[in-house]
Formats: structure tokens, sequence, C-alpha cells
């Protein structure tokens, strides 16, 4: 391999530190193999780094490493090296010869730096090349549960945001409420959220989770329509939801009945009050339509 620059893409569009430090350690890794006489490896390198900088820089800020994730630590040209291990739930791992790492904390970036520092350190290899793979996501995680097609535990193995999260879990079930409610581990005011809004991508209307956060999705909130209606029963409360919408929902009135009559026992009332078809409904309503006077 003849010396000089190595060419590598430039139409890349690597903004910020973190896309900027993936670069930084991509030329290093690049500088590394070049010096080993790795020709063919530095040039994998280079193309395939760069081209993965961007979700490399991603990770950087959005998976931190922790007790019980699985990975593989590479030494590329010193198999001794090679390690595929579980973080330990004091947050370390061991390697060969250096012993001890801290790897919790760290990303893949951070924790493959400081092998190779340690590694130098030590004076057990030169211009070590490093590579860290996570193989299992099991410390960072959201709770996600109700009223969802497969509640459970979904590792943050990525940024993800709430709609993420509901498609990951099969989206809502039926009957279940128009709204999901997210609590942060920190214990602030949970957050409803409108999944119509997050389905329609309106601005502000979705929010990045972060590790322990929990969703929950309701059973719907109902009302009720008796009487003179094609589909009596119990229906989901859509957010403004107005008696007449109702009323077509039910398949609408009879032909013995009469939209101009009806009836309305609100908060558990035994009476019945007069209302009309723009009326707003609230949970638990009770809407009777009844007989038209012919």
């Amino acid at each position: 391999m003849t010396s000089g620059a190595l060419m590598v893409p430039t139409d890349h569009a690597l903004q910020g530190d973190h896309a900027r430090q993936a670069v930084a350690r991509a030329m290093r890794l690049v500088a590394r193999a070049a010096r080993q006489g790795l020709a063919f490896l530095a040039v994998v390198l280079a193309f395939g780094a760069l081209a993965a900088a961007p979700a490399q820089a991603q990770l950087d800020t959005g998976y931190q490493l922790g007790p019980s994730d699985s990975i593989t630590v590479v030494v590329y040209g010193n198999n001794e090296f090679n390690v595929e291990t579980r973080i330990k739930p004091d947050g370390s791992i061991v390697m060969p010869l250096i012993g001890k790492v801290q790897a919790s904390g760290k990303t893949v970036i951070t924790l493959a730096d400081e092998i190779t520092r340690r590694l130098e350190a030590g004076n057990f290899l030169r211009d070590p090349i490093v590579n860290v793979e996570i193989g299992q996501y099991n410390s960072r995680y959201v709770r996600i549960a109700g009223k969802v097609a497969t509640p459970g535990l979904l590792p943050l193995d990525r940024n993800y945001r709430v709609l993420d999260m509901l498609l990951r879990a099969g989206w809502v079930a039926e009957g279940a409420s128009d709204y999901v409610t997210l609590r942060r581990e920190d214990g602030s005011e949970p957050t409803r959220l409108l999944t119509e809004d997050l389905a329609r991508g309106g601005p502000g209307s979705d929010i990045t989770l972060r590790a322990g956060d929990t969703l929950f999705v309701d059973d719907a909130e109902v009302v009720y329509v008796t009487g003179q209606v094609n589909r009596p029963g119990i229906y989901a409360l859509k957010p403004n939801m107005m008696i007449w919408e109702l009323l077509a929902t039910a398949g609408g009135v009879t032909a013995t009945g009469s939209g101009n009559k009806v009836g309305l026992k609100r908060g558990g009332a035994a009476k019945e009050t007069d209302a009309d078809g723009q009326t707003k409904l609230q949970v638990g309503d009770v809407v009777n339509v009844k007989e038209r006077l012919f």
C-alpha cells in the first residue's frame, strides 16, 4: 500500500459533536490498521465506519451500557483478547490480562476506547483495533401495559418515541382508550397523549422515551345509549363527542324514535334531564332516545 492520504467518501452529512467523534474514531482505527499493514481492513474500516457514523452518533447519545447487557469485544488480529460476556451487577466486565473494566454508563464507542487505552498502557498491544458490539439489550427498557396487543418490557436499544413503542407493542387493542398515559420513573406528573395525534404526527404530540418509563393504555371511557336507536349499547367516548355523534354511531334513531326527544342521566343521578344533539358528553353519561308522538 502506497503512502499518502486514504480517500474516503465526503458526501456524508455528519453534524454535531457526536458525529465528529465517530468520524475521528474511525480515522484512528484506519491509521492503526494501515500502520499494521492491514490494507484491506483499513479500507473496510474507512468506508464502513464512516457510513455508520450517523448511527454511531445516535447510539452514543441514545444507549448507555448497563448491568445484564450482553456484549462482544473483538481485538482485530489478537483473538486471545476477544470476549463475549454479560456486564456484571457492579457494571464491570473482565478482559484477559487487563482485568476488570468498567462498562456500565459507557457506550460501545467509549468502552472500546477505554479497552484500547488499557491495552496500550499495560504494554500488551501497540495500536490495537478494538470493536464492541451489543448482543442483547437488557438494562434499559420501557414498560408497556394495559390495552395493547402485546404488553411487556421493551428494550431501549435506540432512541424511541411513544409512537414507536406502541407500534412495537402491536398498537392499542380493541376497547382501548383514545389516550396513552406516560409515567416517568422520576415520579413527575403523568402525561396523557391522544393516540390519534400520535398517529397523525402532530407537532409536539410525541415524546422521546427514557429508561424506566411506563406507558399505560386504559380501557376506553364509555357512554351508554338506550331507547329508540338501532344499536343501543355501550360506546367509547371520543374527544369532544356530542349526543348527535353518539346517535350516529349507534346506527341512528329508529322509525318510532325522535332525535329531538332525548333524555340524559349524568353522574349517577336518578333523574333524567332533557338534552339536545349539541350536548357534549361526559364519561358515564346515559342517553335515552324517546318515542315520538304521533
